[in-house]
């Protein structure tokens, strides 16, 4: 019986330290319980506040994107003037060009009327001191018998230089 009363003490100790073990370890599990819960929170408000992050950033980009498409279309209307006003631009300026050809024109054939008017010796005295392409041009007006004429008046080389650009 003694052994039995023995027995059933250290039982009851042993019961006693696993339910203090037990109890330690509940308490452990409370606290680390509470942790995780303060933690679990933790985490929530800052999804919370990354998924407020990004619907924002989400309606920035969007507000942004729509900005520059407005701002797109807006070049590409400016570009689309210039483009126009480039093409005018060009047709006035091939319009100048015929324009002041015709005036060239018509101030050479004047001008080849003056010294076909003049005698030959005159005008080979003129042109043959002229600029070599202004006398060109002068001759190149001139009817053939009138450039034979003055040429024949002129210093040999001088007129030889004048044929050569005349036939080019």
């Amino acid at each position: 019986m003694k052994k039995l009363f023995f027995l059933v003490i250290v039982s009851f100790q042993l019961w006693s330290i696993q339910n203090d073990k037990l109890f330690e370890c509940t308490k452990i599990f409370q606290d680390r319980k509470s942790e995780l819960l303060v933690e679990l929170e933790r985490i929530d408000e800052q999804k919370q506040a990354l998924e407020s992050l990004k619907t924002a950033t989400e309606a920035l980009l969007e507000k942004k994107k729509k900005t520059l498409d407005i701002q797109e279309e807006d070049v590409n209307k400016k570009l689309k003037i210039l483009k126009e006003k480039e093409a005018s631009v060009k047709k006035m300026l091939e319009e100048n060009k015929k324009t002041l050809q015709e005036l060239k024109k018509t101030k050479m054939s004047r001008l080849a009327q003056t010294y076909s008017k003049m005698k030959a010796s005159a005008a080979a005295n003129i042109l043959s001191d002229m600029d070599e392409n202004e006398a060109v041009s002068i001759l190149q007006e001139l009817k053939p018998k009138t450039v034979g004429q003055i040429l024949s008046k002129m210093d040999p080389k001088k007129a030889s230089k004048l044929t050569v650009l005349l036939a080019k």
